[in-house]
């Protein structure tokens, strides 16, 4: 979408196999003119809407811009005090798209293992304060588990709802109308969490989305499955055990980013087909 335009990306997807897109809203924060902080935001998403629905491809599932919270310093006010607003439009044009969820990161901005209480009644406190639009606009957001960086060595730590049983007690502290979880496997591998277990965890009636990308441990890579250090065969074992009926939804952007423009909807076909095999493995 960065490179080619919506349009196109979604003609893509669509040839590549895919029986549905997920559409991010990162360009609220990351690009200037982003057309979604406009006053034509919900033009936008109605025209997108129809080019989808003229493609015979749905919005299955939206991702709203992130990060929900940054540290409260002087540089981050403006940040801090805008970013609700922009979580909110987002989910409206989720919902217009035709989503039937929307990621919503949840606050991190402090260390973690120093503030596991306090982010605890933080995120409570935010996710509340978005239910009534997630009511208003018929959408459930998924709460995603996160990973920090170690403020002394740099490396990867548990953040919010990493732990399988953190994760857990946010969940079934919120409205399940409302409110459902979604698994990202990467987060869970770099924070040292077995992903078939987490799903486990969670079980049937926690889970019902995903952010399906490898990663090597070390960083955050965002690639396809098989291409790192994910026990896949593991994972696809424990969704058809919980009878996981949600999607196989991909986030691995990051298979893509050195790739010619020319190249990118061969590349989408075998992404599409890898998670059309981890679907199947699910299935069977």
């Amino acid at each position: 979408m960065k490179r080619l335009g919506i349009d196109r990306a979604l003609e893509i997807i669509k040839d590549a196999g895919y029986d549905a897109y997920d559409f991010s809203m990162g360009c609220m924060i990351y690009e200037e003119n982003c057309i979604f902080n406009g006053p034509d935001y919900l033009k936008e998403a109605k025209r997108i809407r129809k080019v989808a629905d003229a493609l015979g491809i749905p919005c299955h599932q939206a991702h709203a811009p992130f990060h929900s919270s940054l540290p409260d310093t002087p540089e981050n006010k403006e940040y801090n005090a805008t970013i609700f607003g922009k979580i909110v439009r987002s989910m409206e044009i989720a919902a217009t798209l035709g989503a039937r969820y929307v990621v919503v990161h949840p606050v991190q901005h402090l260390d973690f293992l120093s503030n596991m209480e306090k982010l605890k009644e933080l995120n409570l406190e935010f996710y509340h304060s978005l239910q009534p639009y997630a009511e208003k606009f018929g959408i459930r957001i998924a709460v995603e588990n996160m990973w920090q960086r170690n403020p002394i060595g740099g490396h990867i730590v548990d953040s919010v709802c990493a732990r399988p049983e953190d994760f857990v007690e946010m969940i079934d502290a919120l409205d399940p109308r409302f409110f459902v979880a979604c698994l990202d496997v990467g987060h869970a591998v770099l924070c040292s969490h077995d992903p078939a277990e987490v799903v486990r965890a969670l079980g049937h009636d926690r889970l019902h989305s995903l952010h399906v990308h490898d990663v090597d441990g070390i960083g955050d890579l965002h690639t396809i499955p098989f291409l790192a250090k994910t026990d896949w065969q593991s994972f696809a074992d424990a969704l058809r055990e919980i009878r996981y009926d949600g999607h196989i939804t991909l986030e691995a952007d990051g298979f893509l980013k050195g790739m010619p423009d020319e190249i990118l909807p061969e590349a989408e076909k075998l992404m599409a087909r890898t998670a059309r095999y981890l679907a199947d493995q699910c299935e069977n």
